[in-house]
């Protein structure tokens, strides 16, 4: 069940026209028949003019969803206190007329209770053990102090009661708080007389009280219960329309805002931030480690070796063959890269000084 169109169609429809024009433009529309508002508790968009304007922080609270339905109950609960209270002070007023009038009203008990207890066994009832008629003559065997001091008690429970039910019906949490002290302060009363007998109307009562009692605590978060006051407004703004509207227009502005700024910072003629200042060249850090001053070459450096003639086995660069020159028409000839053939003997002689190994002698080939 849509408990705010229920709502809405209960007590009508809540629209509103902020002064903000961004905000305006998200709660109305242009429709054929005019422009048209969004309702603040079921959403819905109705043609013309709206019930209330100005800024947005003057908005009407809406409730909306389970809300309208907690407002509902709560507004049941007031009834019940208003006839409860109804009933009580009319018995207030009864016991303080009797004790105005206890006498006169005694004499008339009396004349009327002889055929009154002869009516009732001739239908089959005993007047003998009648709880009703006890109570009677309790009453006319009180004093007057007594029964006004019962007459007064009554009165103020009545008006307990009242005080009950406007705060329900006026959905006021002052209200609530003061339900569930009243109410939770008879409970104890009421468990005493379900103790001694159990009756209809007894056990009604206390289902009907301990009831507004849990249900008021636990929805409404009362003493701190469930997050407290600030965790049921923080619920009741994540439900408002106008809240939701009022956090996506600033989340736009926001996104808005980055992409200005992105496309000013891309734009080929923004100029370049102006390079920040060397600092001043100072002393270095006494942490700082100087560099060594150039000295003598230390002992154990080995000097390096004097140029002098080529190893024995050095190879000495083959001289460059002269160029002929090419024929005219014809492609110059390339030149002899392939290395010169080296003598076997004389690498073997060089490998074997390498080695410390005196050369072997010289072998002439065998004609």
């Amino acid at each position: 069940m849509d408990w705010s169109l229920l709502g809405c169609g209960a007590s009508g429809h809540v629209t509103f026209a902020p002064d903000e024009p961004a905000l305006r433009d998200r709660l109305s529309t242009t429709a054929r028949e005019g422009p048209a508002w969004r309702c603040l508790r079921c959403g819905t968009f109705v043609i013309g003019e709206p019930t209330a304007s100005g800024p947005a922080a003057s908005a009407p609270r809406v409730r909306r969803g389970d809300q309208v339905r907690s407002a509902l109950i709560l507004r049941i609960f007031a009834v019940e206190r208003f006839l409860r209270a109804l009933i009580v002070a009319a018995l207030a007023i009864a016991v303080w007329r009797f004790s105005v009038s206890r006498l006169s009203l005694e004499q008339a008990y009396h004349q009327a209770l002889p055929p009154l207890k002869t009516l009732l066994r001739d239908l089959g009832f005993s007047v003998d053990h009648s709880k009703l008629l006890g109570l009677l003559h309790e009453a006319f065997t009180a004093n007057s102090r007594t029964l006004g001091l019962i007459a007064i008690g009554l009165g103020a429970y009545a008006v307990i009661e009242i005080i009950e039910g406007v705060g329900l019906w006026l959905l006021k949490r002052w209200g609530e708080y003061f339900a569930v002290i009243a109410t939770s302060l008879g409970l104890p009363y009421e468990i005493y007389e379900l103790m001694n007998k159990v009756t209809v109307l007894r056990l009604v009562a206390f289902v009907i009280n301990l009831g507004l009692v849990l249900y008021l605590v636990l929805t409404k978060r009362l003493f701190g219960v469930r997050g407290g006051k600030k965790a049921y407004e923080a619920r009741l703004r994540s439900e408002s329309i106008l809240d939701a509207e009022l956090a996506a227009l600033a989340a736009e502005q926001e996104v808005a805002a980055e992409q200005e700024a992105t496309a000013e910072a891309a734009a080929p003629g923004t100029p370049a931030p102006p390079p920040e200042p060397p600092s001043a060249a100072g002393p270095p850090w006494p942490a700082a480690e100087a560099p060594a001053d150039a000295g003598p070459p230390r002992p154990a450096a080995e000097a390096p070796a004097d140029a002098g003639p080529p190893w024995p086995d050095a190879e000495t660069p083959a001289a460059a063959a002269p160029t002929v020159p090419a024929a005219p028409g014809e492609a110059p000839a390339e030149p002899d890269t392939r290395p010169t053939p080296r003598d076997p003997v004389t690498t073997e002689a060089s490998d074997a000084d390498e080695a410390g190994v005196p050369p072997l002698p010289r072998r002439h080939p065998t004609r």
